[in-house]
């Protein structure tokens, strides 16, 4: 028996997806680790480690809010990290903010407001963790990861615990050097952020002044955020209302009616409708428009 087999009782088995992600949508994990409390890190990083030795396909997902979910599933073994620790020490005019890996961009913004930490107020509304905001450079309104200069530790396979600089991060418009490496055999554990010091009372405006824009602009209901980067120079949601898409649908899954680059599923969508809908919209955009659009979004599972 491998080390990763001792350790599987521990895991459950064929637990459905769909709630753990931003669209509610997504097959069965063949296994499954929920990781809350932080007693639990050890036994995260000791499981992820015999999977990775025994060569057990691992995937790690946060809040499920870039991610769509094939309808047949996840083969080997899911991990939904929600460790979520923060600590901050004052330096300066700027703090040194080092989040969990499993934390909440929305917690982490309210408590920087409280404790008079700028320049993170964009992230108040994205509905993802600082791990997935890391490995693809979140951003919104104007800035993103990259701008509070993360310095990344990660787990990884052979190698231990390796700290990223930001230059080694490569951070670019909604990509890096984690989420374009070939071995996938890595976990981000935490990063260390610089920010600059602010007065609470701004920074709260800020918030809600960026809270207002998303209700404002941004379709409610089970939806993964934008599907497609904006290309050079242009908005993918503007080419595919050029396109007459708003409000397009395919069984359960519709282009948004108020933002175009956002798609919702209804109760009755299936990840399969939604993938329909993501192809139907780059063959029109290419077709009318002469843009390939390239998805900002993952898809995890068999297509």
């Amino acid at each position: 028996m491998g080390a990763f087999d001792a350790l599987t009782p521990r895991l459950e088995r064929n637990v459905p997806l769909a709630k753990y992600t931003a669209a509610r949508l997504g097959g069965p994990a063949e296994l499954f680790l929920l990781v809350r409390e932080p007693d639990h890190a050890p036994f995260l990083e000791q499981v992820i480690q015999a999977a990775w030795d025994d060569d057990i396909p691992v995937r790690v997902l946060g809040k499920g809010s870039n991610v769509l979910i094939s309808d047949q599933g996840v083969q080997g073994l899911v991990i939904v990290n929600q460790l979520a620790s923060v600590q901050q020490e004052r330096q300066g005019d700027t703090y040194k903010v080092v989040a969990s890996a499993g934390m909440g961009l929305v917690k982490l913004t309210r408590y920087c407001q409280q404790h008079g930490i700028a320049g993170i107020e964009w992230a108040v509304g994205v509905p993802g963790t600082v791990g997935g905001a890391i490995v693809n450079n979140a951003g919104a309104h104007g800035s993103d990861m990259a701008a509070s200069r993360p310095v990344v530790t990660v787990l990884e396979y052979g190698r231990g615990r390796v700290i990223y600089t930001p230059e080694q991060m490569q951070f670019a418009y909604r990509s890096t050097v984690l989420k374009h490496c070939q071995d996938r055999r890595f976990l981000v554990l935490d990063a260390a952020l610089t920010l600059p010091a602010g007065e609470q009372a701004a920074i709260r405006e800020k918030m809600t002044h960026f809270n207002a824009y998303r209700t404002r602009t941004q379709p409610p209901g089970a939806s993964l955020g934008s599907i497609f980067k904006n290309p050079p120079g242009d908005y993918a949601g503007r080419l595919i209302e050029a396109c007459g898409l708003k409000g397009a649908g395919i069984g359960g899954v519709q282009v948004s009616p108020v933002h175009a680059n956002f798609m919702v599923n209804s109760a009755i969508g299936t990840a399969s409708d939604y993938y329909a809908l993501i192809q139907h919209v780059q063959n029109t955009v290419l077709s009318q428009q002469g843009v390939q659009l390239e998805l900002e979004i993952e898809l995890l599972g068999e297509w």
